[in-house]
């Protein structure tokens, strides 16, 4: 039986979860010839290096990478291709293509916790993640403003008020991060109420010190794990196809 290498491409990934989950599932199904790597990459320009070492079956792209990648692939599926980032690699017949699975996860979530009154949202931040949220909040009509550094709207100057007329919040920065946990964006938390919804991307550690402080507000507030399944199970039927 042919052996199948797939991995995880991004910078400070040692964290991830997708080495486990997915060894996990290749012990479940028994199939002893698939192996999951991380692969740190310090610069998008190793890429090609690394994939003319191995020959990979799929890959995972990280932060910094999901946009970066595009240069380097053959071709995008037509969802990648609107949302302008990749967070899945199918290799096959020597070709790349590229894949967005973080909306599919997103969107997942946004249906489990969403409720009649969010109707309106923002979305912290403006990098790959941030693409997948904008798709798919389009698709389900829901209007957004990005905040993010060098945007009109930005952390320096986002009020109470502007908070207070947004009851979706999607975190999607990896500030807060594990291992530096204590780290929170500038936010204006006292603009929330129980009315607000929150969703931070990032799911380690489970509850950011943004998520923290947001429930203290009152706020109901969900972390990145469910989406991240979510992801992971449909990157998987992507290199099973």
């Amino acid at each position: 039986m042919e052996t199948k290498h797939f991995g995880l491409i991004g910078k400070n990934i040692s964290y991830s979860f997708s080495k486990k989950y997915f060894e996990e599932k290749f012990q479940k199904l028994l199939l002893k010839n698939h192996f999951y790597e991380l692969y740190n990459l310090q610069n998008i320009n190793d890429f090609n290096e690394l994939i003319s070492k191995k020959k990979f079956a799929g890959l995972n792209v990280s932060i910094p990478y999901k946009i970066e990648i595009i240069p380097f692939l053959d071709e995008l599926s037509e969802e990648a291709e609107k949302i302008g980032a990749v967070n899945c690699i199918l290799f096959t017949d020597g070709k790349t293509k590229g894949f967005n699975t973080d909306a599919f996860g997103f969107e997942k979530t946004l249906q489990i916790h969403k409720k009649n009154h969010h109707q309106s949202a923002l979305i912290l931040g403006n990098g790959g993640a941030a693409k997948a949220v904008k798709y798919v909040l389009e698709k389900q009509n829901i209007p957004y403003k990005t905040v993010a550094r060098n945007h009109n709207l930005n952390f320096e100057n986002l009020t109470k008020q502007e908070v207070s007329e947004h009851f979706l919040i999607v975190q999607t920065t990896p500030v807060g991060t594990f291992p530096d946990v204590e780290n929170v964006l500038k936010f204006p938390f006292d603009g929330l109420s129980d009315k607000h919804l929150i969703i931070d991307l990032i799911y380690n550690p489970a509850y950011t010190e943004f998520i923290k402080r947001a429930a203290n507000r009152g706020a109901k507030t969900t972390n990145g794990y469910y989406m991240l399944e979510q992801q992971a199970e449909k990157t998987w039927k992507i290199w099973n196809f």
